[in-house]
């Protein structure tokens, strides 16, 4: 870790007063002497709120740390209500690198003479540029046809600045956790470390070339019921570490609503596919795009009355196991028919609660937080709110934060303000409930039960032939085990008796010498 670096991320919080959310009589002896030395690192920003100085202080320390401000921002069940906010506005706009260097970068992963055999124009003047990579279109031929895509490339040495940036992270979370008031229920160590390795997970551009491909496998535009969602080709055989080649695409961005409304697009099929996106992903494949912010989505409106969802930047993905999902599910249900014994019984029964938990208190206090919330426009409702309501209620229970849902609730959260600006009277609850419903149904109805059935048959069908011995098997050691535990048993039986046996001389010899030594005194 540089230490120039680190002397510019304390001078950065010291100038902006951040050292002031810790309470001075929180601070120990030390801390107190070290503040005091470094006299002239006063704070300059008196007159502004602690919130929006937080949010100064990490876009003047680069992308990294704005990167883990957006992260932060989704963690409404973490930060004040202001603080959130704040962090929300967070814009990753970060100057691009020399376009030779890219494309230098570039000739060095795929090979010059593979570059100059496939591609024949490479634009060295970004499209985009962000914290950790830029974007540069290219022509690649395949098959005689020139094909427009564009190539992802890592900032140089972007790595060993993140690295480093991570450990200052992890130092002041240590502090965080320690000296705040609040430290341990705010868990900074665990959130650095869930954004540590989110981050790392994105420094990888093969990984985001396999999540990108999974997506696309997932939403093929061969099945109509799917078109809801365009995912870019990934031209796999170009793609490195440091570089992805992925197919161009045209939109608008989700957020250009004046744009959408002008061409005449029917936002409420577009907000109510929005939500049928994230369900299909989470419910139907247990794999879903993570970072599904404005900048990551695209709107196709050729046909404005059949708008279709585009994806890009595939470097955050999260999954669900079986148990995850169906306990989610039921969860969902149980909360848009408003059986919030359901609820409590089910969180119980998974573990998310302790077992000990009164479920009579648990139901009554979910009541009290969801039961105001439905039947009003998406307009009226703040989902991230309810989050936040929802998590101070299961802390009062003990509630573990679930790091397997951390990501479902950050896109959750991001599906709910894009709904919010593209149709404010969505009812995302009567927009989800059929699907869920519908889903739960084939989960666990009649149809589920043959369909995993007629999964195992194979399975079955070549364990069959063994069922014999391996009953035979069964038996033989069952019998065996038998006569080795009552061995065992009596060798426990007769070794008790032995130490039975010392303990009654053991009292005897006692009493007799406690008599010896009363009757000579």
């Amino acid at each position: 870790m540089s230490s120039l670096r680190l002397y510019r991320i304390i001078k950065t919080f010291l100038q902006f007063g951040l050292d002031e959310l810790i309470p001075s009589h929180m601070l120990p002896w030390y801390a107190k002497l070290m503040r005091f030395t470094l006299f002239w690192l006063r704070n300059k920003h008196k007159n502004k709120p602690e919130a929006l100085r937080l949010r100064l202080a990490i876009e003047s320390l680069g992308p990294v740390f704005v990167k883990f401000g957006q992260m932060l921002s989704t963690r409404r069940d973490l930060l004040p209500d202001d603080f959130a906010k704040e962090l929300a506005l967070l814009q990753d706009q970060v100057p691009a690198f020399d376009g030779e260097l890219a494309k230098a970068i570039v000739l060095d992963a795929i090979g010059e003479e593979t570059f100059n055999q496939h591609f024949n124009h490479f634009d060295t003047q970004p499209l985009a540029s962000a914290s950790i990579a830029q974007v540069h279109t290219a022509t690649l031929i395949q098959d005689g046809q020139p094909i427009e895509v564009v190539l992802k490339v890592l900032r140089p040495n972007i790595t060993k600045t993140i690295v480093a940036d991570v450990k200052v992270m992890s130092l002041f979370a240590g502090i965080v956790a320690k000296f705040l008031p609040d430290g341990k229920r705010l868990r900074p160590k665990e959130v650095v470390n869930e954004y540590r390795k989110t981050i790392i997970d994105e420094l990888d551009l093969n990984r985001e070339a396999a999540n990108a491909t999974l997506l696309n496998h997932n939403f093929s535009q061969g099945r109509a019921s799917d078109s809801v969602l365009y995912v870019p080709k990934v031209y796999s055989e170009f793609s490195h570490i440091n570089v992805m080649v992925m197919e161009r695409i045209y939109g608008i961005g989700v957020g250009e609503i004046e744009t959408l409304q002008q061409l005449g697009v029917d936002m409420k099929s577009l907000a109510e596919r929005g939500v049928e996106v994230f369900f299909t992903q989470v419910f139907r494949d247990s794999f879903f795009h993570a970072d599904m912010h404005p900048g990551n989505v695209f709107v196709d409106a050729t046909n404005p009355e059949d708008p279709t969802w585009i994806a890009i930047d595939f470097g955050i993905c999260g999954t669900l196991n079986r148990e995850d999902k169906r306990y989610l599910a039921e969860n969902f249900v149980a909360f848009f028919n408003r059986d919030y014994r359901k609820v409590a019984e089910l969180h119980v029964d998974s573990g998310w609660v302790p077992s000990n938990t009164s479920v009579d208190e648990f139901e009554f206090a979910i009541r009290t937080v969801c039961e105001p919330i439905f039947n009003k426009p998406l307009a009226e409702i703040s989902f991230g709110q309810v989050l936040v309501s929802l998590f101070n209620t299961a802390r009062r229970f003990n509630m573990e934060v679930q790091p397997q849902l951390v990501l479902l609730q950050k896109t959750l959260l991001y599906i709910e303000g894009l709904g919010r600006q593209l149709y404010p009277q969505l009812d995302l609850w009567q927009t989800a409930k059929p699907f869920l419903e519908n889903w739960v149904k084939e989960q666990m109805g009649v149809k589920a039960v043959f369909k995993k059935i007629k999964e195992n048959l194979p399975f079955w069908n070549e364990k069959l032939p063994e069922m014999p011995d391996l009953v035979y098997d069964y038996l033989k050691t069952g019998r065996k085990g038998h006569e080795q535990q009552t061995q065992l048993i009596n060798q426990l039986k007769e070794q008790q008796s032995k130490q039975h046996k010392q303990l009654i001389l053991t009292i005897i010899f006692g009493a007799i010498m406690i008599s010896l030594t009363l009757f000579f005194k």
